[in-house]
Protein backbone atom coordinates (compact mmCIF):
# COMPACT_ATOMS: atom_id res chain seq x y z
CA UNK A 1 0.00 0.00 0.00
CA UNK A 2 2.93 2.11 0.65
CA UNK A 3 3.77 2.63 -2.37
CA UNK A 4 6.01 5.93 -3.71
CA UNK A 5 5.83 4.81 -7.43
CA UNK A 6 9.63 5.30 -7.73
CA UNK A 7 9.35 9.01 -6.82
CA UNK A 8 10.73 8.34 -3.42
CA UNK A 9 14.24 10.26 -4.37
CA UNK A 10 12.28 13.51 -5.57
CA UNK A 11 10.21 13.81 -2.39
CA UNK A 12 13.52 13.27 0.06
CA UNK A 13 15.16 15.78 -2.89
CA UNK A 14 12.13 18.07 -2.04
CA UNK A 15 12.66 17.52 2.13
CA UNK A 16 16.22 18.40 2.29
CA UNK A 17 15.61 21.94 0.19
CA UNK A 18 12.47 22.54 2.66
CA UNK A 19 14.83 22.40 5.39
CA UNK A 20 17.22 24.43 3.89
CA UNK A 21 15.36 27.10 2.95
CA UNK A 22 13.55 27.12 6.24
CA UNK A 23 16.87 27.15 8.19
CA UNK A 24 18.12 30.18 5.32
CA UNK A 25 15.15 32.06 6.26
CA UNK A 26 15.61 31.47 9.83
CA UNK A 27 18.87 32.94 9.92
CA UNK A 28 17.67 35.93 8.15
CA UNK A 29 14.41 36.30 10.13
CA UNK A 30 16.86 36.30 12.97
CA UNK A 31 18.98 38.97 11.61
CA UNK A 32 16.57 41.22 10.57
CA UNK A 33 14.45 40.84 14.01
CA UNK A 34 17.21 41.55 16.22
CA UNK A 35 17.88 44.58 13.30
CA UNK A 36 14.27 45.73 13.18
CA UNK A 37 14.06 45.16 17.38
CA UNK A 38 17.02 47.72 18.12
CA UNK A 39 15.67 49.93 15.96
CA UNK A 40 12.20 50.34 17.26
CA UNK A 41 14.13 50.61 21.14
CA UNK A 42 16.54 53.80 19.65
CA UNK A 43 16.49 56.86 20.33
CA UNK A 44 16.01 57.85 17.07
CA UNK A 45 13.13 58.67 15.48
CA UNK A 46 13.03 58.10 11.90
CA UNK A 47 14.32 54.70 12.68
CA UNK A 48 11.66 53.83 14.77
CA UNK A 49 9.15 55.02 12.57
CA UNK A 50 10.99 53.02 9.51
CA UNK A 51 10.92 49.94 11.59
CA UNK A 52 7.25 50.47 13.15
CA UNK A 53 6.05 51.38 8.94
CA UNK A 54 7.75 47.81 8.28
CA UNK A 55 6.16 45.41 10.83
CA UNK A 56 2.75 47.28 10.23
CA UNK A 57 2.99 46.52 6.89
CA UNK A 58 3.81 43.08 6.89
CA UNK A 59 1.90 41.93 9.52
CA UNK A 60 -1.22 43.86 7.96
CA UNK A 61 -0.97 41.94 4.49
CA UNK A 62 -0.97 38.00 3.96
CA UNK A 63 2.11 36.09 3.46
CA UNK A 64 0.62 34.91 -0.49
CA UNK A 65 0.04 38.22 -1.46
CA UNK A 66 3.42 39.22 -0.12
CA UNK A 67 5.50 36.49 -1.59
CA UNK A 68 4.14 37.17 -4.71
CA UNK A 69 4.75 41.00 -4.77
CA UNK A 70 8.64 40.72 -3.11
CA UNK A 71 9.40 37.73 -5.98
CA UNK A 72 8.28 39.76 -8.79
CA UNK A 73 9.41 43.11 -7.46
CA UNK A 74 12.70 42.10 -6.86
CA UNK A 75 13.42 40.73 -9.63
CA UNK A 76 12.36 43.78 -11.42
CA UNK A 77 14.43 46.00 -8.71
CA UNK A 78 17.59 43.79 -9.32
CA UNK A 79 16.80 44.41 -13.12
CA UNK A 80 16.77 48.38 -13.44
CA UNK A 81 19.89 48.35 -10.71
CA UNK A 82 21.61 45.98 -13.64
CA UNK A 83 20.25 48.04 -16.78
CA UNK A 84 22.16 51.27 -14.74
CA UNK A 85 24.67 49.46 -14.07
CA UNK A 86 24.84 49.23 -18.12
CA UNK A 87 24.39 53.01 -18.06
CA UNK A 88 27.75 54.08 -16.51
CA UNK A 89 30.88 54.86 -18.76
CA UNK A 90 33.16 51.30 -18.72
CA UNK A 91 30.60 49.56 -16.93
CA UNK A 92 30.76 45.62 -17.03
CA UNK A 93 27.54 44.49 -18.82
CA UNK A 94 25.89 41.50 -16.73
CA UNK A 95 22.58 40.45 -15.79
CA UNK A 96 21.41 38.52 -12.30
CA UNK A 97 19.03 36.28 -12.66
CA UNK A 98 17.57 35.04 -8.76
CA UNK A 99 16.99 31.85 -8.45
CA UNK A 100 13.58 30.18 -6.87
CA UNK A 101 15.25 28.94 -3.34
CA UNK A 102 17.06 32.38 -3.33
CA UNK A 103 14.23 34.46 -4.01
CA UNK A 104 12.14 32.27 -1.34
CA UNK A 105 14.46 32.48 1.26
CA UNK A 106 14.80 36.82 0.90
CA UNK A 107 10.70 36.54 0.96
CA UNK A 108 10.08 35.01 3.69
CA UNK A 109 13.36 36.04 5.89
CA UNK A 110 11.91 39.29 4.87
CA UNK A 111 8.41 38.66 5.74
CA UNK A 112 9.27 36.70 8.90
CA UNK A 113 11.46 39.34 10.16
CA UNK A 114 8.78 41.45 11.02
CA UNK A 115 7.13 38.95 13.15
CA UNK A 116 10.91 38.54 15.19
CA UNK A 117 11.27 41.74 14.96
CA UNK A 118 8.18 42.01 17.97
CA UNK A 119 9.12 39.00 19.89
CA UNK A 120 13.10 40.27 20.13
CA UNK A 121 11.53 43.47 21.12
CA UNK A 122 9.19 42.40 24.15
CA UNK A 123 12.33 39.93 25.23
CA UNK A 124 14.54 42.94 24.91
CA UNK A 125 12.39 45.26 27.47
CA UNK A 126 11.66 41.89 29.79
CA UNK A 127 15.39 42.15 30.70
CA UNK A 128 15.87 44.52 33.96
CA UNK A 129 17.57 47.71 33.18
CA UNK A 130 20.12 47.17 35.63
CA UNK A 131 21.60 44.03 33.89
CA UNK A 132 23.14 46.69 31.66
CA UNK A 133 24.15 49.04 33.60
CA UNK A 134 26.13 47.11 35.71
CA UNK A 135 27.67 45.43 32.59
CA UNK A 136 28.59 49.32 31.71
CA UNK A 137 29.71 49.41 35.64
CA UNK A 138 31.99 46.85 35.00
CA UNK A 139 33.67 48.62 31.77
CA UNK A 140 32.11 46.01 29.67
CA UNK A 141 31.84 47.71 25.96
CA UNK A 142 28.32 47.59 24.28
CA UNK A 143 29.06 44.95 22.33
CA UNK A 144 30.92 42.35 24.86
CA UNK A 145 27.76 43.56 27.26
CA UNK A 146 25.35 42.70 24.52
CA UNK A 147 26.78 39.24 24.04
CA UNK A 148 27.58 38.27 27.56
CA UNK A 149 24.97 40.17 29.41
CA UNK A 150 21.99 40.95 27.29
CA UNK A 151 21.88 38.34 24.49
CA UNK A 152 21.45 35.31 26.96
CA UNK A 153 18.81 37.01 28.96
CA UNK A 154 16.86 38.28 26.43
CA UNK A 155 17.04 34.57 24.54
CA UNK A 156 15.36 33.05 27.61
CA UNK A 157 12.12 35.38 27.53
CA UNK A 158 12.39 35.51 23.37
CA UNK A 159 12.44 31.20 22.71
CA UNK A 160 8.86 30.59 23.21
CA UNK A 161 8.23 33.20 20.27
CA UNK A 162 10.79 31.87 18.18
CA UNK A 163 9.42 28.58 18.31
CA UNK A 164 6.60 29.02 17.00
CA UNK A 165 7.69 31.74 14.24
CA UNK A 166 9.91 28.50 13.46
CA UNK A 167 7.44 26.26 12.93
CA UNK A 168 5.01 28.94 10.77
CA UNK A 169 8.45 29.58 8.35
CA UNK A 170 8.56 26.00 8.09
CA UNK A 171 5.12 25.36 7.13
CA UNK A 172 5.18 28.62 5.19
CA UNK A 173 7.97 27.04 2.89
CA UNK A 174 5.04 25.63 1.13
CA UNK A 175 3.60 28.85 -0.39
CA UNK A 176 7.10 28.94 -2.19
CA UNK A 177 6.06 26.01 -4.68
CA UNK A 178 3.98 28.95 -6.27
CA UNK A 179 7.07 30.22 -8.11
CA UNK A 180 8.45 27.17 -8.72
CA UNK A 181 10.80 25.75 -5.80
CA UNK A 182 11.01 22.16 -6.11
CA UNK A 183 10.40 21.59 -2.24
CA UNK A 184 8.46 18.51 -0.83
CA UNK A 185 4.89 19.91 -1.89
CA UNK A 186 6.00 20.73 -5.51
CA UNK A 187 7.32 16.68 -5.68
CA UNK A 188 4.15 15.28 -4.41
CA UNK A 189 2.08 17.53 -6.97
CA UNK A 190 3.91 15.86 -9.63
CA UNK A 191 4.14 12.57 -8.19
CA UNK A 192 -0.10 12.48 -7.89
CA UNK A 193 -0.33 14.45 -10.75
CA UNK A 194 1.25 11.35 -12.33
CA UNK A 195 0.05 8.41 -10.82
CA UNK A 196 -3.03 9.74 -10.20
CA UNK A 197 -3.11 9.48 -6.19
CA UNK A 198 -2.40 13.54 -5.18
CA UNK A 199 -4.68 12.51 -1.87
CA UNK A 200 -2.01 9.65 -0.74
CA UNK A 201 1.12 11.68 -1.84
CA UNK A 202 0.02 15.20 -0.19
CA UNK A 203 -0.71 13.24 2.84
CA UNK A 204 2.67 12.13 2.43
CA UNK A 205 3.95 15.83 2.26
CA UNK A 206 1.83 16.54 5.50
CA UNK A 207 3.71 13.64 7.52
CA UNK A 208 7.06 14.99 6.19
CA UNK A 209 6.16 17.91 7.82
CA UNK A 210 4.47 16.71 10.62
CA UNK A 211 8.14 14.85 11.57
CA UNK A 212 9.83 18.28 11.01
CA UNK A 213 7.78 19.90 13.63
CA UNK A 214 7.86 17.26 16.08
CA UNK A 215 12.03 16.99 15.35
CA UNK A 216 11.73 20.97 15.82
CA UNK A 217 9.95 20.79 19.15
CA UNK A 218 13.16 18.58 20.29
CA UNK A 219 15.56 21.29 19.55
CA UNK A 220 13.46 24.31 20.94
CA UNK A 221 13.23 22.31 24.52
CA UNK A 222 16.88 21.23 24.86
CA UNK A 223 17.52 25.37 23.84
CA UNK A 224 14.69 26.05 26.46
CA UNK A 225 16.78 24.40 29.26
CA UNK A 226 20.00 25.68 28.15
CA UNK A 227 18.97 29.31 28.84
CA UNK A 228 17.05 28.51 31.04
CA UNK A 229 20.33 26.49 33.59
CA UNK A 230 20.20 28.31 37.10
CA UNK A 231 16.45 30.00 36.80
CA UNK A 232 14.25 28.62 39.75
CA UNK A 233 10.80 27.38 38.12
CA UNK A 234 7.63 27.94 39.61
CA UNK A 235 5.82 25.74 41.26
CA UNK A 236 2.42 25.43 40.39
Amino acid sequence: MFNLAGYGPQLLSGTVTTVELSLLSLFLSFVIGLIGASAKLSRNRPARFIATLYTTLIRGVPDLVLMLLIFYSLQIWINNFTDWLDTLQNAVDFELQLDPFTSGAITLGFIYGAYFTETFRGAFLAVPKGQMEAARAFGMRPFLAFRRVLFPQMMRYALPGLGNNWQVILKATALVSIIGLSDVVKAAQAAGQATFRTFFFICIAGAVYLLLTSLSNGVLLLLERRYMTGVRQAVL
